[in-house]
């Protein structure tokens, strides 16, 4: 018998012992109450947001800040969340700084995603200079309009009472409008020569456009109105629904039978002539044809929510037509200059051949580019892949821009002159030195005329 007692098993060193697991990063955002859509749209009303990242009072943070003068500065509640009451100056503040955060960190992020380094910065911003965009919410009283102003580095948005009505809309409070602003202030820090008024038509369509594709866009940032929409439409994004109206408080206030302007339309180049206004809406109704189209060429409920679908549909298009924008001539660009960046995105991505058939043959319905075959007869093998597409309806040799009917931003003055394309300047303490004469004139010209369309 063993008068030795067994001895435990003892396991060999591991040479390599396992290593504790670095804590994962804790989560920084601010939690906020906001509009959806629009006032008018009910089936969304208000809900609750999140905004991923430090948000400081005011609410403000490195890019963007919100508040006074005009409304006092917002505090976050104990939770670090900034959920106001609506219908009070407060709430309006922290729904606008929301949408402009959103707005910003889309298009940041469709750029990542397509592996483009670029920071959006503002047009004023450089090394020395890294002001935010200020935000004033209730910064044009009786005003019927906003608009993106340079010179002042700022968003000012209208309020107004309609005729026949007792209670005051304020346009702050829109999510179609406070997100055509900011893409005015995005595309003026990518393009800074395109906001000028002596550019070619086409140019001045595409900044108009960019913001009412942008409030689509945003919308579809946001899964819960996906959701939204699909039901709204049966899957089906040509019926009528809150997505194509834009704007629709503002429309309805000011006579219009929906919103301010319909990017779900049939126009052509050729029915636009010079008026921003009109031409804008030929680009925004045939990228939102692509949209229908992509989405419908992607939809398998089998195996996918509707919903789903719809919300990455409209992420990669939106970073396509961001990166066609960020490529296009720095001047004088025109919607075919556009629509071969958008084709060149969709083909080196490597996405199927359709996506640039649906590209092409939308975009030759409207007479933006010429395909050599009908939009009818139009296939898969007439776009050779790489090989631009010529225009079809162009701008006549120094056409002028008519700016009658458009946003408040392409109705100021500091952007008539060439001369204006100078950053504004700043003292030694960052504030922006005396440049505001054009500004109050522009205010006051805004104030004298209500037909002005936001």
């Amino acid at each position: 018998m063993d008068m030795h007692p067994q001895q435990p098993h003892e396991a060999p060193l591991d040479p390599d012992p396992p290593v504790d697991a670095e804590p994962l990063p804790q989560a920084f955002g601010a939690r906020v109450l906001m509009w959806k859509q629009d006032p008018s749209v009910d089936e969304l009303g208000t809900r609750t947001a999140y905004l991923p990242g430090t948000v400081l009072a005011g609410p403000r943070d490195g890019r963007i800040a919100s508040g006074a003068p005009g409304i006092d500065q917002v505090e976050p509640n104990a939770s670090g969340d900034f959920v106001t009451l609506p219908d009070t100056p407060q709430f309006d503040a922290v729904h606008t700084f929301a949408v402009v955060r959103q707005t910003l960190t889309m298009y940041q992020r469709v750029l990542a995603a397509a592996g483009v380094a670029m920071p959006l910065s503002w047009q004023w911003n450089s090394s020395s200079d890294t002001n935010p965009l200020q935000l004033f919410p209730h910064g044009l009283p009786d005003v019927v309009n906003a608009f993106y102003s340079r010179n002042q580095g700022c968003l000012k948005f209208g309020d107004f009472i309609p005729a026949g009505s007792p209670e005051r809309l304020f346009t702050c409070r829109s999510l179609d409008i406070v997100s055509h602003e900011t893409a005015h202030a995005i595309l003026d820090g990518i393009k800074p020569r395109w906001l000028q008024a002596d550019a070619p038509p086409q140019t001045g369509g595409l900044h108009e456009s960019f913001g009412d594709l942008t409030a689509v866009f945003l919308a579809l940032s946001q899964f819960d109105q996906c959701e939204a929409i699909v039901a709204q439409t049966k899957a089906n994004l040509h019926d009528k629904s809150f997505l194509a109206d834009v704007a629709e408080q503002f429309g309805l206030a000011l006579g219009y039978r929906n919103g301010l302007r319909n990017a779900d339309n049939d126009l052509r180049l050729s029915q636009a002539g010079t008026q921003v206004h009109a031409i804008s809406q030929v680009f925004t109704g045939a990228v939102y044809d692509v949209l229908a189209d992509v989405f419908a060429h992607e939809r398998n409920p089998e195996r996918e929510d509707d919903a789903a679908v719809l919300h990455r549909v409209a992420a990669y298009l939106g970073g396509v037509l961001l990166r066609a924008l960020v490529g296009a001539p720095d001047a004088a660009a025109t919607f075919a200059d556009v629509v071969n960046g958008m084709l060149l995105a969709v083909t080196g991505d490597g996405k199927p051949p359709a996506y640039a058939g649906f590209i092409r043959n939308q975009f030759s319905r409207r007479e933006v580019v010429q395909t050599g075959a009908s939009p009818a007869d139009a296939t898969e093998d007439v776009y050779l892949p790489g090989a631009p597409l010529a225009a079809c309806v162009c701008d006549a040799p120094g056409a002028r821009q008519n700016r009658q009917a458009c946003c408040g931003t392409m109705q100021l003055p500091e952007y008539d002159h060439a001369a204006s394309l100078v950053a504004r300047s700043h003292t030694e303490s960052g504030h922006v030195s005396p440049v505001d004469a054009s500004l109050s004139t522009s205010t006051a010209a805004l104030a004298a005329d209500a037909s002005l369309r936001a």
